[in-house]
């Protein structure tokens, strides 16, 4: 008598891997969103982070919060993911504003702004941060460290 050698998988050993393979989907899916969500949102934290630099400059120079150079019309998208960035206020409480786009960005930044407030601090200039989506603040861990 011969053995015939079994050949491929059983029924089980591929219901086991179909189980693992949706256990780790399950875990990176939503940590993949996550990571998207905080990439779109860091654009308006660099677009605003350039626009500091260029409110100290105009106000160094004697000037107002918005003669900043470059600034452009407020209605003209500002990148990808970022609609517009203003810059408002009077000196030394300058407030630079970073607006998300309604679609095309994760739903869980959509329209929010960034603001980043400038004070004078006898002598040299802070920054403070705040986030919202329109009624209240961004979830911490979507947020950069520098602002929170």
């Amino acid at each position: 008598m011969t053995r015939k050698q079994q050949a491929g998988f059983t029924l089980i050993e591929l219901m086991i891997v179909v189980a693992i393979i949706g256990i780790l989907a399950a875990i990176a899916i939503p940590r993949y969103q996550d990571y998207t969500t905080r990439a779109q949102l860091s654009e308006a934290f660099e677009l605003a982070a350039g626009k500091k630099t260029d409110v100290v400059d105009a106000i160094s120079q004697g000037e107002a919060c918005t003669d900043v150079s470059g600034m452009g019309d407020a209605t003209t998208p500002a990148g990808r993911y970022v609609q517009t960035v203003v810059v408002t206020g009077t000196a030394p409480s300058c407030v630079v504003t970073s607006t998300m786009r309604s679609s095309e960005v994760s739903s869980d930044i959509a329209s929010a702004t960034i603001a980043l407030t400038m004070s004078d601090t006898g002598g040299s200039y802070s920054w403070s941060c705040a986030t919202s989506d329109g009624t209240a603040a961004l979830d911490a861990a979507l947020v950069p460290k520098s602002c929170q």
